[in-house]
């Protein structure tokens, strides 16, 4: 068949009448290739895109990492602002983009790799496109370089506790005291296992191995820092993907804040923005995982020149915060995950709060809370777009409401 491709979904894949979807290519595009029930796997470019360029990465067509590296750094930008605006507009609002960050190429600090035993050894990589095969990405343009070079001690690993018949998922994160991994999927840790691993930690120079949730050596402590604060995440913890990524939404976040000097920060996760808005304001950090606001506390409390931080352990899913739990603040963040924060915004909507943070890494979900509190009487200044998952459909956000 011969299509002319009319968009993107919010996959990044093209969509042309029927719909049938079609990989790799751009809205204008003529393709031809074999239909089979509604996808076109194999398309031919007749026609291409003025916004097409050569992929930066020689492992973009095997390696399903990345998805719009086939696009120029302007197309993408510009689609994924639609993307947030498509999203709003669902709900029957509007705002203006003011700002869109992208982080720059090599610059994740933390990925998931999988690594799995075979005849010749061990490979270690990540899936290629809708399948369970893993590509090596020795020259990948996203990764962070100090993340591929652990790839080695990921194949040393996975030789030593892996198996042909399953899968190891590495979760390795870049940290100031060097690589933090944490291994999920392997043999179960007994104490031969614990000593051959705790070996490699140890001529490999990793900061920190977890195993199946278990910690099994320290050399160096992982840190991360956040403001004037040095935190020690629990293993696997979530982080911003890049620095550039973080600093961006901390800024945004400060710019909406602007003066405040009693915050409730909500889906506080280690403090990524609770430790450093805690150099001019008085913070309440809220988070479900009592490790990751432990660790948030113990680097507040080791930390010098930061206000009043105080935690509370909450499942703010089950248990929202009040309207009368508000009322000592001038000022609300929240970054709460993909599934968004329907019941925590009916409450925020509810309260004598005037000025809210609101960090989104899903646009419908983001949107339909932002409808919550447009009806209650807040404005949603604007919105900033924050692109740390380069070449990929994925966008986060920021955006501002205010009474």
């Amino acid at each position: 068949m011969i299509l002319t491709i009319q968009r993107l979904g919010y996959l990044g894949e093209g969509i042309a009448q029927g719909p049938v979807f079609v990989p790799a290519v751009l809205p204008g595009e003529v393709v031809e290739g074999e239909v089979v029930k509604d996808r076109m796997t194999a398309p031919k470019i007749l026609t291409p895109s003025p916004d097409r360029i050569k992929p930066p990465c020689p492992h973009f067509k095997s390696c399903g990492g990345c998805s719009l590296q086939h696009a120029s750094d302007e197309f993408v930008a510009g689609w994924k602002a639609q993307v947030v605006l498509n999203a709003v507009s669902a709900q029957g609002l509007s705002s203006e983009i003011t700002a869109l960050h992208t982080s720059p190429p090599n610059s994740r600090r933390r990925a998931t790799l999988s690594g799995r035993r075979s005849k010749k050894g061990a490979i270690v990589g990540l899936h290629a496109r809708a399948s369970d095969t893993i590509v090596e990405i020795p020259n990948c343009q996203l990764l962070h370089p100090d993340l591929i070079a652990a790839v080695p001690v990921l194949k040393a690993l996975t030789l030593t506790g892996g198996s042909r018949k399953s899968e190891i998922a590495f979760t390795v994160t870049r940290s100031l005291g060097g690589i933090d991994v944490a291994a999920s999927g392997g043999k179960p840790l007994d104490g031969p296992l614990r000593v051959a691993l705790a070996a490699l930690v140890e001529e490999h120079l990793l900061a920190r191995l977890s195993w199946n949730g278990e910690q099994v050596a320290e050399r160096q402590p992982p840190l991360q820092r956040f403001g004037r604060a040095s935190v020690l995440p629990p293993p696997g913890a979530f982080l911003q993907a890049t620095e550039h990524g973080e600093s961006s939404l901390l800024q945004a976040v400060r710019r909406i804040i602007g003066p405040a000097k009693h915050v409730a920060d909500l889906f506080a996760g280690c403090g990524t923005f609770a430790l450093p808005l805690a150099e001019s304001a008085e913070i309440l950090a809220v988070e479900s995982d009592a490790a990751m606001l432990s660790a948030l506390d113990r680097g507040w409390r080791h930390a010098t020149g930061l206000k009043r931080v105080t935690t509370e352990a909450r499942d703010l899913f089950r248990r929202p915060l009040l309207p009368d739990e508000f009322k000592p603040f001038d000022a609300v963040v929240i970054d709460p995950p993909r599934a968004g924060a329907e019941a925590q915004m009916t409450e925020l909507a509810a309260s004598s709060v005037s000025c809210i943070a609101a960090v989104s890494c899903n646009p419908v979900t983001f949107a339909r809370d932002a409808r919550i509190l447009t009806d209650s009487g807040f404005t949603l200044t604007g919105i900033e777009v924050v692109d740390q998952f380069r070449w990929s459909p994925h966008v986060e956000l920021v955006a501002g409401f205010r009474r």
